[in-house]
């Protein structure tokens, strides 16, 4: 017979997200609810937090059945090269415009992996950048300066 084996990493994540989930709902019932035709301000939040415990109830549920693996080291070199690229590219999009904010986004991020080689960074942050450009500005129709002021040309 196997023994009752709970992983505490999940069963802490799922008492969490249950926790949240039934903060929120709480919080939700001080507005106006309404019906799913005609919603009122608490009925987005209600929702919401009812998905949230359930997922945390799933999640708790799982804790209890497979036995779980040690975590692993943090993985700062993820954590130094893709927490950065949104905000880099957030700060000069409009300075730098689309294509060059995308461009080295794409590249800080790109190094994120330790397979990832100079070489193919580029060709990588080339090929997201076309594609992008392709696709919001002409396939959208999305109007944003592909160059910013930054760059005379």
């Amino acid at each position: 017979m196997k023994s009752f084996f709970i992983d505490p990493a999940e069963a802490i994540c799922g008492t969490i997200f249950i926790g949240l989930g039934a903060f929120f709902a709480l919080q939700s019932f001080g507005l106006e609810i309404g019906t799913a035709f005609r919603m009122g301000p608490g009925y987005f939040p209600l929702v919401l937090a009812i998905i949230l415990v359930l997922l945390g109830g799933v999640i708790f549920l799982r804790s209890t059945r497979v036995e779980g693996e040690a975590v692993g080291a943090i993985a700062w070199r993820g954590i130094f090269f893709i927490l950065p690229a949104p905000i880099f590219f957030g700060l000069t999009v409009r300075g730098l415009g689309f294509v060059p904010a995308l461009f080295f986004s794409a590249l800080i991020a790109a190094f994120a992996s330790h397979k990832m080689n100079p070489f193919m960074a580029v060709i990588l942050s080339a090929a997201i950048t076309v594609f992008s450009v392709a696709v919001f500005n002409y396939g959208l129709g999305l109007p944003f300066q592909r160059f910013g002021p930054w760059l005379k040309f």
